[in-house]
């Protein structure tokens, strides 16, 4: 019988790969040791890496990949000459049934492209989001979408919510998340038509009693709702004035306690305390943007992290995988089929 795999593993994206990616995998492999890796990639560089990581090697079965698509390769670039490149079989190992998702590093508009091209959508889903996890004043916060689709409609926002609610039910372990659809102001009347129009719907919704209704920007950081919804031109905005407002803060705590020697001796005081919130804030642990609506487990780790954060990343497709996260998504969606009909119509 042909071997399935929990997860393909694209050894050649990022910007350290493939080390970052075979340290990321000897750790997730201690974590999940009945898990099984396809590690897709150049088989020859790969042998002898993973001869010197042994928890990795015995988790990991190689398919050899000649070709990597680089960081800079146009999506359409990608689809129509990227056959044969790590990124690409990993991806034709979910689609064909090998594995149940597929971890990448690699160029992300690639990754995404190819994903809803060769794994498809879910039947039932109109289009993929972007998802990923954020930390808050309260704990993690999910946010979807965050760049995959840049106009939504009422229906799309719809989805979202139902698949953020099931991605915060498996990953986060919330047995009752809160979610909220992010708008310009808080009050019902606030908002376009196809955001009220979404309200409706889920106020009616089997997730109605989650559904806190609309949150503005602040409430992302306050952890008001632990799902947030929104279109992905807006959730890409506020995911990277989120990202620069963290790296404001933490240049500006750098020059506070070295502008003077009593600075530093209160540095020196308030290190443990600082320690915790430099882990608290830890980009490393909110590693892996999720495509959620396909058929197949897809995560995206940034390209730049190192061995923990991609680790991170496995840790989120191996609880996807492990929850049966898309029988979930059509369990939630199937509920809807009675609310769901004045959206399909007013499209």
């Amino acid at each position: 019988m042909t071997q399935h795999f929990s997860l393909a593993i694209d050894a050649m994206g990022g910007d350290h790969a493939p080390d970052s990616v075979l340290d990321g995998l000897e750790l997730a492999a201690e974590r999940h040791p009945q898990a099984r890796f396809l590690l897709v990639g150049d088989e020859a560089l790969l042998t002898g890496a993973l001869a010197r990581r042994p928890r990795a090697k015995s988790a990991c079965r190689l398919r050899h990949a000649p070709d990597v698509i680089s960081a800079d390769m146009k999506p359409t670039a990608a689809l129509r000459h990227g056959r044969n490149s790590s990124m690409r079989r990993a991806i034709d190992a979910v689609a064909q049934g090998e594995a149940s998702g597929v971890v990448s590093a690699g160029n992300t508009g690639a990754l995404m492209a190819l994903a809803k091209i060769v794994v498809k959508t879910l039947p039932e889903i109109d289009r993929p989001a972007l998802a990923a996890i954020m930390p808050s004043a309260r704990g993690d916060v999910v946010m979807l979408d965050l760049g995959a689709n840049v106009q939504c409609d009422a229906r799309n926002l719809v989805e979202f919510a139902v698949m953020g609610d099931t991605f915060a039910r498996a990953v986060l372990g919330l047995p009752a998340p809160s979610i909220g659809l992010l708008n310009v102001g808080s009050e019902e009347l606030k908002g376009d038509d196809r955001i009220r129009a979404a309200a409706e719907v889920l106020r009616e919704s089997h997730i109605g009693a989650a559904f806190h209704g609309f949150v503005e920007g602040h409430d992302i950081a306050a952890g008001t709702v632990d799902v947030v919804i929104t279109d992905g031109f807006t959730g890409n905005v506020a995911l990277k004035t989120g990202e620069g407002a963290l790296k404001l803060m933490r240049e500006l705590l750098r020059q506070v306690f070295t502008s003077s020697v009593p600075a530093r001796l209160g540095y020196l005081m308030a290190r443990p305390a600082l320690d915790r919130l430099r882990e608290w804030m830890d980009p490393r642990r909110y590693n892996g943007a999720i495509l959620l609506g396909l058929n197949g487990v897809v995560v995206k780790s940034h390209g730049g992290t190192d061995a923990f954060g991609f680790a991170h990343a496995v840790d989120v497709a191996m609880d996807m995988v492990t929850h049966g996260f898309n029988d979930r998504i059509r369990e939630g969606l199937s509920k809807l089929s009675t609310t769901a009909a004045p959206l399909t119509e007013s499209r």
